[in-house]
Order: C-alpha cells, then structure tokens, then sequence
C-alpha cells in the first residue's frame, strides 16, 4: 500500500467476521478444538479452495466450524481488527452470524462475549472501533431467522447495533424476511440486506421493501437500472461496496469495469468492504488502494467514503471514533 493511501483513515461496514478468519488461523483453531477439517477446504497454496459462488459459501461454512469458543471467537475478532488498524482503519462493523456459533454448540452469549472481548482488546492495543451486526442466512430458512432475530433482540448487547441478511439472494426472496427484520427494527437496530450482487435490481428493490432497512450490501447491480439508481441516490440509501468480492466471484468482469465510479458521480452514497478477506486475496487497505489506482478515486474521494461510512455507521460514532473536526481530520 502506497504511504498516501495509508494515511488515509478507512472505516468499513461489510465484513464476515467468520470470513475474516484466515487459512492459518482457522487451521490453528482446528488443532486447538482437536477437530478435522475437510481434505478439500485448501488449495495446494494454502488458500481456501471454492470454484463458485455456492462453493464458496460451502467452503465458509467447513472453515467457520473450526471456530467453537469464546475464545475463538475473541482470537478471530483480535486478529482482523488488529490487521484492519495496522492499514489505517479507525472502525470496523462485523457481520456476525449467531447460528454459525449454535451450529458448533456455541451459546450466544458465549459467542458474544468473545467477540466483545475482541473488540475491547483490540480498541485497547491499536485504538481501534469494532461493533457488531447480527446476521441471518437466508439459506437456513424464515423460521431459523425469525429466531435468530428474536435471539438477536433478547441478549440487548451493547456492541450489537444492527441486523443484516446474507446467503443465497437468488434463490431466496428477501420479502419472505420480513418478519424478521420487524423484529429487529422494532428494537431500534440499523437494518442491511445483501442484495444487488447475484441477483439484479430486482433484489435491492425487494430489499429496500423490508422494515428499516437503510444500507444495501453490494448493491451494485443497481446500475443496471437508472431509474434505482436515482432512487438510491434521492433517499440517500448506502451502498457497501466490495470490489474485489465483485470481481472475484465474477459479477463483473474486471476492476475497470466495476460501476464504483459511475454510482459515485450519480450521487448514490459508497462505501468500501472486504467481504471476506482471505478468500478474495484482499484486505480493507487493498480495497481503497484499488479504489484509488484503478477505480478512479482520489485521496480526497477516499477520505470522503471513510466519511460516508462512519456517518452511515449503526452506532454513534461521534461518541466512539475521534472525530474532531471532520474538514481536516480525515
């Protein structure tokens, strides 16, 4: 990373924190849990082996069953935030899926309590913000986030600002999680919905259908249809956008053309996110650098998503980032 790119203060919205877990790590969780992971879940390189985006949901799934504990969990929190510090990044929101724990026999307290502790040792060493987004998977099933968002509510975890659904768009229509997003909204948590990535502007408008929902994650499918992205643009909705998840796993053919740019000039709020890190050979640095070198943004137009990204935040981030004077401190 160029020394201007990392001056720049970076704040990131859409991250997996199971995601975040690197190949190494996740084998070092498995040898401390004494479990097997699947022959298949590497490549010869030691990178995570997917050949789509199904398998690579798959693969997720195989290396989050590594992470068991509490323990784990602070270690897998610790890890990435410590790394997102050491590019520059000031706060972090983590996607986390409490049915990922459950799977593995984790209590959701348990669960997030490791995770908090993550977050404070990790705000305590490299001064750092983490909070956490509840996650559903819609692949699980309507009544499995129904539950997952009533549970959600139920623990009233401090570092919990908001609720988001993730998993198979596609073949899962966001109007059939509708309950479960009342839920969450009702109990005041800032909504987000993935949409707009395998599945085209149809899916974002059905998303923007659900109660509270304020953020789309990716959304960048919204380009295929002017006239959402006027929408998008007029009520402000903001677009958590992960280039190198987008080209990866083949929504768009190249970096050049990602629609990053062509959204920004149409005044649809961006910010940036590494999805899922180690599997997309990325990092939250990595993805303003790209954003900088080959999408067209200046270090000015970088700073300004850092500070779309922290108004867009789930939490007060007035009250957690230090923010002095927004003209010159980012």
């Amino acid at each position: 990373m160029t020394t201007d790119v990392l001056s720049v203060p970076k704040a990131e919205l859409h991250v997996h924190l199971e995601g975040t877990a690197t190949p190494d790590l996740v084998a070092r969780l498995a040898r401390r849990n004494g479990i097997a992971l699947p022959d298949d879940l590497f490549r010869d390189d030691g990178t995570f082996a997917w050949v789509d985006f199904l398998d690579f949901l798959r693969s997720y799934d195989k290396a989050a069953s590594a992470i068991r504990t509490g323990a784990d969990y602070r270690d897998v929190t610790y890890e990435y935030l410590s790394a997102c510090a050491a590019e520059g990044a000031v706060y972090v929101e983590l996607i986390a899926s409490l049915d990922h724990g459950r799977h593995v026999g984790l209590a959701d307290e348990e669960h997030l309590a490791g995770i908090a502790q993550g977050i404070d040792d990790a705000r305590r060493d490299h001064g750092i913000v983490g909070r956490i987004i509840s996650s559903i998977v819609r692949n699980f099933g309507v009544a499995d986030c129904e539950d997952v968002a009533r549970r959600t509510v139920a623990l009233d975890h401090p570092y919990v600002v908001g609720f988001n659904m993730a998993g198979d768009e596609a073949g899962f229509p966001a109007g059939d999680y509708a309950r479960a997003f009342a839920i969450a909204a009702d109990a005041g948590l800032g909504c987000s919905v993935h949409a707009g990535e395998h599945a085209g502007p149809e899916s974002i408008r059905a998303a923007l259908k659900l109660p509270g929902v304020v953020r789309i994650s990716h959304g960048v499918r919204a380009v295929e249809d002017p006239r959402l992205v006027e929408e998008l643009a007029a009520r402000e909705i903001v677009l958590e956008v992960c280039p190198t998840s987008n080209v990866v796993l083949g929504v768009f053919p190249t970096y050049e053309d990602h629609p990053l740019g062509a959204l920004r000039a149409a005044g649809v709020p961006v910010t940036l996110g590494s999805d899922d890190p180690p599997y997309f050979g990325t990092t939250i640095g990595r993805e303003y650098e790209l954003a900088h070198e080959r999408l067209g943004c200046t270090l000015d137009d970088l700073r300004a998503i850092t500070e779309t990204a922290l108004d867009a935040a789930f939490s007060d981030t007035e009250g957690v980032v230090n923010r002095p004077d927004r003209r010159t401190d980012l």
